[in-house]
């Protein structure tokens, strides 16, 4: 693996890192919007994550095969952005401005400790991807001076 493609692994993975950051940020913001209607209300979302072999990158290695017969990862794209499926939560506030007919209000269902634990875990892994693209330039670097002396 080439210094070149570490820093093509590591900026993907802050790429992704950063739309996981960017959609919690969404879903906690978004935790205690009220809504009369189930249409209305706002669901959290997850980012979903695939990961790009290195052969989709580098066509010439495309018959190279390891023995779980993929190719050495390559980093991660994002497949796409779901809203979650759990169940609204539904409470009687009678005198809320959003409530329905029967009092009810809906709020997202948003877990604001879980999303704060994502946020925790994307904010870390993003920066261990500034790490390694850190570590690689200063290789880099080092190879630069090998000549010097």
């Amino acid at each position: 693996m080439s210094l070149g493609s570490i820093f093509d692994i590591a900026g993907s993975g802050m790429t992704a890192q950063s739309l996981r950051l960017n959609t919690t940020a969404s879903n906690i913001a978004n935790a205690e919007t009220a809504s009369s209607s189930t249409g209305e209300t706002y669901r959290a979302r997850k980012p979903v994550f695939a990961a790009i072999q290195q052969s989709m990158l580098d066509p010439e290695r495309q018959g190279f095969m390891t023995q779980g017969n993929e190719g050495p990862g390559a980093g991660v794209q994002v497949a796409g952005i779901v809203e979650s499926d759990a169940e609204l939560q539904m409470r009687y506030e009678p005198d809320n401005p959003a409530a329905n007919e029967d009092g009810y209000v809906y709020y997202p269902n948003v877990n604001v400790v879980e999303e704060m634990a994502d946020m925790m875990s994307s904010s870390r892994s993003f920066q261990m991807n500034v790490d390694v693209m850190n570590t690689a330039k200063s290789m880099m670097q080092r190879i630069l001076t090998l000549g010097q002396q």
